[in-house]
């Protein structure tokens, strides 16, 4: 899809969000949102893929927020008691940038691998390091959070590929970083989330050790843009309709690949692809219907589920944390989850 003009999100499109936006959001929500708004993004689906990656992030009107309150900004502030390092682990094709989050203490402790948001095109660990951070936290667990390869420069099913190789790695070198090789989890948000459930399914059809846990943060479960959601949230804010169509066609090969299990996940086998799964919805979210079809298609796999839809709140807000009060109760029930599953 080529650029269009300059970007500008159409006027009376954003101002019909907007005003939707103050009638369903939580006071603190919208506050971020606002924030975001105000360091003027163009609109993802209007301009190019390098554009786009340099557009300001519900991330950035977080910490926008935290300096209009005189906080710091500093993610070691607002998450105490976890330390992050930067390594590279293996990729299906090559070295992958990750952060390694450690809770305080000896060890050992269980792992989660963790895949960022981002449509499978823009953002990378670093935007997403709220959600990654606070999962340490609250599961008192390591997190390795992956930089997988991403569309277009390497499309479907790359991304994929380098998932359930981040998965590999972690059962073979868990030991060193202080994780316990028997207790792994998958997890991710948006399009990371996909990745979390995508990698489950492949570990199983591997004969790997399957993942202890899986959560999944609204992930994208399903290739229809015309679920009740999709319909009621078609010009939300921060993720609409006509993004998800954009990420789609960047990430894509072929109308082919809307079919393959992998982002048709609704329709894989998904029978023993873990002990149990977390579903966590934001009620504004086109994406919220996938979670509802994801929760039903485990169920009826017989795979022990639980979803949580959060009221109030938008695509983007588990890691916002830090002034969100719905996203403090996710990452709260996300590891508290995660616990249970790890016998911690």
């Amino acid at each position: 899809m080529a650029a269009e003009g300059d970007g500008k999100p159409n006027p009376v499109t954003h101002a019909v969000s907007k005003a939707m936006g103050k009638i369903r959001a939580d006071e603190d929500m919208l506050a971020v949102l606002n924030a975001q708004a105000s360091l003027k993004p163009k609109a993802i689906e209007k301009v190019d893929v390098a554009t786009a990656r340099k557009q300001p992030t519900v991330t950035d009107g977080v910490n926008l927020v935290l300096k209009q309150q005189g906080k710091s900004t500093k993610p070691e502030d607002l998450v105490p008691g976890v330390t992050a390092m930067d390594t590279n682990i293996d990729g299906a094709a090559g070295k992958l940038p990750a952060t390694v989050y450690t809770p305080a203490g000896p060890g050992p402790f269980p792992v989660v691998v963790y895949f960022h948001g981002g449509g499978w095109v823009i953002a990378d660990r670093k935007v997403y390091d709220g959600g990654a951070r606070g999962i340490a936290k609250e599961a008192n667990a390591v997190v390795v959070s992956v930089d997988y390869r991403q569309a277009p420069e390497a499309k479907f099913p790359a991304a994929w590929d380098d998932a359930l190789a981040s998965y590999k790695w972690a059962l073979a070198n868990a030991a060193s970083i202080k994780g316990d090789p028997t207790k792994i989890a998958l997890a991710g948000e948006s399009a990371g989330g996909n990745l979390a459930l995508a990698t489950a399914i492949a570990a199983r059809d591997a004969g790997l050790q399957p993942p202890a846990h899986v959560l999944a943060v609204y992930p994208v479960t399903q290739t229809s843009l015309n679920t009740e959601s999709y319909i009621e949230n078609a010009i939300a804010k921060p993720l609409n309709r006509a993004m998800v169509k954009w990420f789609v066609d960047k990430t894509t090969r072929s109308p082919a690949d809307l079919k393959d299990k992998r982002l048709q996940l609704i329709d894989a086998k998904l029978e023993g692809l873990a002990p149990s799964v977390t579903l966590i919805n934001a009620r504004i979210d086109p994406l919220r219907s996938d979670g509802a079809k994801m929760e039903d298609a485990l169920k009826r796999a017989n795979v022990p589920v639980e979803r949580r839809d959060y009221e109030g709140v938008t695509h983007e807000f588990f890691g916002a944390a830090a002034v969100v009060d719905k996203a403090k109760q996710a990452q709260a029930y996300a590891g508290q989850r995660l616990k249970q599953a790890f016998g911690s």
